[in-house]
């Protein structure tokens, strides 16, 4: 008799920049997530659809919990606190070159009180000597009663299909939620984007990358199938503004041409990208802006 099929929700949860993105990624087997080498690179809940011939794997990639700031850094922390109760596995990242800290066991606190299957995914071990895997596998297993602990490079997928096996094994039988050829929920709009918002950070230094949104503005198909967009690039002061665009432009035209490239191959079709670049005071604070910018706070 066939095995009946399965489906479910996964949370991927841990510190900022510990991989969390990069994991998606490699395991949906396209870029959806953005990924930078700045914390708290993403701020909202990205699904990652996986299908195979007997299940579907549902992954949520969020925030990094962190310590928040402002108003936009409560959002953040609150959405990956609150994806622990909505799933069916959790998946709790760590960088094995950081070592144990203070983030990892206010994460641990959080996971004490959670009736789910945890995942300890050891992450990054292609970087360090492999006799010290051992050694860390029995620190956090007297931390935490974890279902699975599993060393992986997420950059290079080492053991990657060997975890996805095993999480298959704690999924519950349920119906294909999503089509098989879709990878995320969330729309064309939103992951463009977060393409654009991508390269701004990897091009801004300071503390620039935190204070930037991007609003698409338009998306027109022209008589030649070319995609026409109008995105802004919000910020929260002048000074920043000069910045991103740079002298002569040339800053916001090196995002506007790497972020075109990622565009292009996520609907398979030549763009016009046109960048404006807005200053929005404190809109990191501000309620109304924070919605605006996509960020409901009332939903969570």
């Amino acid at each position: 008799m066939k095995n009946e099929y399965k489906s479910g929700f996964i949370s991927i949860i841990g510190r900022p920049n510990v991989g969390k993105s990069t994991f998606l990624n490699y395991v949906i087997g396209q870029k959806i997530a953005i990924m930078s080498d700045k914390p708290q690179t993403t701020r909202n809940k990205i699904q990652g659809v996986l299908t195979r011939e007997d299940a579907q794997f549902v992954f949520i990639d969020t925030p990094g919990i962190h310590k928040p700031k402002h108003r936009l850094g409560d959002f953040m922390v609150k959405l990956s606190e609150n994806t622990l109760n909505e799933v069916d596995v959790i998946l709790f990242m760590i960088n094995v070159e950081e070592g144990y800290g203070k983030g990892d066991q206010y994460i641990l606190d959080l996971l004490q009180s959670v009736k789910k299957p945890i995942f300890l995914l050891l992450n990054k071990v292609d970087l360090i000597h492999q006799d010290d895997i051992l050694p860390l596998i029995d620190f956090y297993r007297q931390k935490c009663d974890f279902a699975e602990i599993v060393p992986i490079s997420a950059l290079k997928g080492d053991n990657v299909s060997e975890l996805l096996n095993l999480i298959g094994n704690y999924l519950p039988k349920g119906p294909q939620y999503y089509p098989a050829d879709q990878v995320t929920d969330h729309p064309e709009r939103f992951i463009i984007s977060e393409f654009i918002r991508e390269k701004a950070l990897q091009l801004t230094k300071e503390e620039v990358p935190h204070s930037i949104a991007v609003v698409i503005d338009s998306i027109e198909k022209r008589k030649s199938n070319a995609i026409y967009i109008q995105a802004s690039i919000i910020t929260e002061r002048a000074s920043q503004k000069g910045i991103i665009i740079g002298k002569q432009g040339k800053m916001l035209k090196e995002i506007g041409m790497k972020a075109r490239k990622d565009i292009e191959a996520l609907l398979g079709t030549k763009v016009f990208l046109d960048l404006w670049v807005k200053v929005k005071k404190d809109w990191r604070n501000k309620p109304s802006r924070l919605q605006e910018f996509g960020f409901n706070e009332n939903e969570y």
